[in-house]
């Protein structure tokens, strides 16, 4: 296994995560939980293998992932790292406190290692966050008592948006989204690295993307790569700016084929990450013909999020990517009313939604024929 050291904190922690939001699940009297039988030895084979960093959350796995966490690490609290979350619902740093221990009982813990301001945004940090009485004031105070260890945040905003809640010096890690397909963050990582925090990637897989079968993928260098998957993993852990990869992993094959990758220093050159690289700025090229993803054609007055419908025509038409697409495609169809996560409600409504009142259209500087795409788009996804 590799290990790293993890920004400025003095520890080092295994190149590869266990993301426990995908755990093996069961139902009990019609109700989803954790398969705590198979959850427990698998989250404790990983621990025996080198995997010394395991990250939760509060709504994982049907609110059950914290608890399925705290049971795994038992006789293992001493020897990995637990990271876990707290959603910034309001500026009230009480409620937040209350959160976190909420969290501890379920871990059945006494202190989280890395504990992170879930999912914010820069707008977020400065309105709800850094205030007064707020949950930067309760974070400092629980760390103050041995609560938490290390205070760090995930993030969901605008790349340009990550640097100033860095440069606050609040936190000394930060999760966030990085694999080949979504490289918007890697000015970040960079960033981040000089001003000493470590770094965590969620999604090394696209989550999920890039676990799906695609050629293209797979053959983005010469050599024998079995899957599109170890693909993506091996592109992620080759960038050494990252400290941990984090892998939701369900089962023990899952487990040792990235348990295997992130065993390989070096696992891919310096030629074939340049390889790799203009390959994915043609393909780039490619889905640029469809869409830049400039926004410039949002709002659309029925709620259609039309760069990222047609990001997901993208990954079908470029990158093979078809069963994800389609899946993801899906997602549009869930009431607006049912979501909470701020990406969620990006999501925005599937393109049947369109009245064809052309407002898109008149804006787009690449005078794109965006209803005839939206009808293709929904043909082929929906």
């Amino acid at each position: 296994m590799i290990y790293r050291e993890f920004g400025n904190t003095g520890i080092k922690l295994s190149a590869l995560g266990f993301g426990a939001m995908r755990l093996p699940m069961t139902e009990v009297n019609g109700v989803k939980t954790v398969n705590y039988e198979l959850s427990t030895p698998l989250m404790q084979k990983a621990f025996e293998m080198g995997v010394n960093y395991v990250d939760t959350a509060p709504y994982y796995c049907e609110k059950n992932s914290e608890i399925a966490v705290g049971k795994a690490l038992k006789g293992w609290r001493n020897k990995v790292y637990l990271s876990t979350k707290n959603p910034v619902e309001n500026a009230s740093g009480a409620d937040w406190r209350k959160r976190l221990e909420t969290s501890l009982e379920k871990l059945d813990t006494d202190y989280i290692d890395f504990y992170h301001m879930w999912g914010i945004s820069l707008e977020a940090y400065r309105d709800k966050i850094d205030v007064k009485d707020g949950p930067l004031e309760a974070a400092h105070k629980a760390k103050a008592e041995g609560l938490i260890k290390h205070l760090s945040f995930s993030f969901h905003d605008k790349a340009e948006n990550m640097r100033p809640i860095i440069d606050s010096g609040q936190f000394e890690s930060v999760l966030l989204q990085y694999n080949l397909l979504d490289r918007s963050n890697e000015e970040n990582i960079e960033y981040a690295n000089k001003k000493g925090l470590g770094v965590v990637v969620m999604g090394p897989v696209g989550g999920g993307r890039l676990g799906a079968p695609s050629e293209v993928i797979k053959n983005l260098i010469g050599r024998d790569i079995k899957s599109s998957a170890e693909m993506a993993m091996r592109f992620v852990i080759a960038n050494k700016g990252i400290h941990v990869a984090l892998s939701g992993m369900e089962n023990l094959k899952m487990l040792e084929e990235n348990a295997k990758i992130a065993s390989i220093e070096g696992s891919l050159t310096e030629a074939e990450i340049g390889q790799i690289n203009a390959m994915m700025i043609e393909n780039k090229k490619l889905s640029d013909l469809y869409c830049t993803a400039c926004r410039y054609c949002l709002p659309c007055p029925q709620g259609i999020n039309i760069p990222h419908v047609f990001s997901l025509m993208n990954y079908h038409k470029v990158y093979e990517l078809t069963d994800y697409s389609k899946a993801e495609y899906k997602n549009l169809y869930i009431p607006m009313e049912t979501r909470t996560a701020p990406w969620e409600i990006d999501w925005g409504v599937d393109a049947s939604k369109c009245i064809e009142c052309g407002a898109c259209e008149d804006k787009c500087p690449q005078k794109l024929k965006i209803i005839e795409q939206l009808k293709e788009t929904h043909s082929v996804l929906g």
